[in-house]
């Protein structure tokens, strides 16, 4: 944002922002593929002047479609889907309809649901391209996916562990990094599990193992022995895919799990307790 002109700075813990002169378009090189750092780019460089180049752009499919809607509504953007954006600046945007891509995160984390319960699940709406890498990976576990009239079809049972290593689209998404461990602790054979996109993104495994799963935690890497009997206990989510991680990790294991501070599922999950109880699970959130 200060390359294209804004002024920022904090104020009493608050970031403060402006552009008292408008934005004037730049070139703009991502130290790395951050989704949220190539929207706000993007959506400032399409209102400001001239030209603007963001290099080493995120090529997740929600920035694609963050860029058609903005293009409908009169943006001129290129290169879309792909690590460099060519931008040119327009004076207004035009109001415009634009119907949003399923959230792939939901409809992945839907699908470790069905595979840690050894079920099967209608996945509607969800689309398998979006999903490639994560589809492989289940497949290898040995996880059935299949395209269904609406949407996927889900089928898990006679898990075998796999390694992955976290990494930005096209690659295994860390937001389903969570809940692929959840997975792995009941699956056959030791699973090594590698976080390379965020720090911290391990805070979900105390919790887990307060479960009964057996994780070895050294730097980025998680080594996962399974299959485990997980036990219900009383459990506390840290952030959003932990939390929904641990509500995985409850549905296989035995006996009754309470999970705290579950506000955090909100942010990335409508209605989750809801859908699941749709499905057969014995799942209630408890008021405060």
């Amino acid at each position: 944002l200060a390359a294209l002109g804004a002024e920022i700075g904090i104020e009493g813990g608050v970031i403060a922002a402006s552009a008292p002169r408008g934005l004037t378009g730049a070139r703009i090189v991502l130290g790395s593929p951050s989704v949220g750092a190539t929207e706000t780019a993007m959506m400032a460089a399409v209102l400001a002047r001239g030209e603007s180049e963001i290099v080493n752009a995120a090529r997740e499919p929600e920035v694609a479609d963050l860029a058609a809607c903005l293009i409908a509504m009169g943006a001129r953007i290129e290169g879309a889907g792909s690590h460099r954006l060519l931008i040119a600046g327009r004076a207004e945007l035009r109001a415009a309809s634009h119907d949003i891509i399923p959230d792939r995160i939901e409809a992945g984390t839907y699908a470790i649901a069905a595979a840690i319960t050894g079920g099967q699940l209608e996945l509607t709406h969800a689309r398998l391209e979006h999903l490639a890498a994560v589809a492989q990976t289940l497949e290898q576990v040995g996880v059935r996916l299949w395209p269904g009239d609406r949407g996927l079809i889900v089928s898990g049972e006679g898990l075998s562990g796999v390694d992955i290593s976290t990494e930005p689209y096209p690659g295994f998404p860390t937001d389903l990094q969570a809940q692929f461990m959840a997975l792995m602790t009941q699956a056959t054979g030791a699973s090594l599990i590698r976080e390379t996109v965020f720090e911290n993104r391990f805070m979900h495994v105390p919790e887990l193992m307060r479960l009964g799963a057996s994780i070895a935690l050294q730097g980025t890497t998680a080594l996962v022995r399974g299959p485990t009997r997980l036990k219900g206990a009383q459990v506390m989510a840290t952030d959003l895919r932990a939390s929904v991680c641990l509500v995985l990790a409850a549905l296989a294991a035995e006996g009754e799990t309470i999970i705290n501070r579950v506000y955090h599922l909100d942010r990335g999950y409508e209605q989750l307790d809801v859908k699941l109880r749709r499905c057969g699970a014995d799942i209630v959130r408890l008021s405060d």
